[in-house]
């Protein structure tokens, strides 16, 4: 058993679920398995090498943090380009950066817990790292990533600060944000939620509940909502659903093609979209509540 400095990578295929159920356990797997094919590619050409692969999931190692933020940009562009028969398969990629366990060829510790933790984090399309890790990237690395918010781990008494990965060419997207802009860009948004004709605005800084129950900030009047059934609040520069309830929140954001089902997890909200509680959002109904990111009049 030695202990080594080593950049760990996850990457998982989103929703590998639903692909099963649409395309059937064969042509799913033959898919899934086209996607692995391209991954270990990209891992290979950045100097790294594929520790495992875990159903939908691929775990991989580098020996500096460099090579895993090449990789995990060069993972996403070859995913998102990749043209294949059936549902358009995408994939999510975290990558941490400390002292690892190896041991009979598999990797351990702090380092790849985190790593995990991230990966569960993330949504289709996304990279995530933590600060520590974006602190040893060169420095042309680094500007491509931008803090998010801290999550807990469990093993360790501090947050791990997230930093998300700006891997898309487009120089608007590309973007790097310093941290005084991030907290001005936190204070000029705010998000608007919209049911039975009435509309709250969430401040950044607050919290609103969603729920049958009367004490809820917006009560929805439908059999399918549980009394508590899920909060938004603020985390740095997003806001945040979490489910809490017995049937599922769904997630649907414009102009993406698939719904995320929460079951006591969270999520992110995109610009706009909407909210089902206990029920998925298509065809509207009385459990779904629209909500809209709109910029702070000045």
């Amino acid at each position: 058993m030695a202990s080594e400095q080593l950049a760990i990578l996850f990457a998982d295929v989103c929703e590998s679920t639903a692909i099963y159920e649409s395309m059937g356990d064969a042509r799913a797997l033959a898919a899934i398995n086209r996607v692995f094919a391209l991954l270990k590619e990209k891992v290979q050409a950045a100097g790294g090498e594929v520790v495992k692969t875990l159903g939908d999931g691929m775990v991989c190692r580098f020996p500096r943090a460099d090579a895993a933020f090449r990789a995990a940009c060069a993972m996403q562009e070859g995913v998102t380009a990749h043209a294949d028969a059936g549902p358009k398969l995408m994939i999510k990629v975290s990558f941490t950066w400390g002292a690892v366990v190896t041991e009979a060829g598999d990797v351990f510790g702090d380092t790849v817990n985190v790593c995990a933790r991230l990966v569960g984090a993330a949504g289709p399309e996304q990279i995530l790292t933590t600060h520590e890790t974006v602190e040893a990237l060169s420095r042309g690395a680094g500007t491509r990533c931008r803090e998010l918010y801290p999550i807990r781990v469990r093993g360790r008494a501090e947050e791990v600060k997230v930093c998300e990965v700006l891997w898309r060419s487009d120089p608007d997207v590309t973007e790097a944000f310093s941290r005084s802009q991030l907290t001005a860009a936190t204070r000029e948004w705010i998000l608007k939620l919209t049911y039975g004709g009435d509309t709250i605005v969430v401040e950044p800084n607050a919290a609103v509940r969603l729920g049958r129950g009367k004490t809820n900030e917006v009560v929805v009047t439908s059999s399918k909502a549980s009394r508590v059934h899920a909060r938004i609040y603020g985390r740095g520069t997003n806001f945040v659903i979490a489910d809490q309830s017995s049937n599922g929140t769904f997630l649907a954001i414009d102009g993406n093609t698939r719904e995320v089902a929460l079951r006591r997890d969270e999520a992110m909200l995109g610009e706009r979209g909407a909210i089902g509680l206990g029920g998925p959002t298509h065809g509207g109904g009385d459990h779904v509540v629209r909500y809209e990111l709109e910029r702070r009049k000045s």
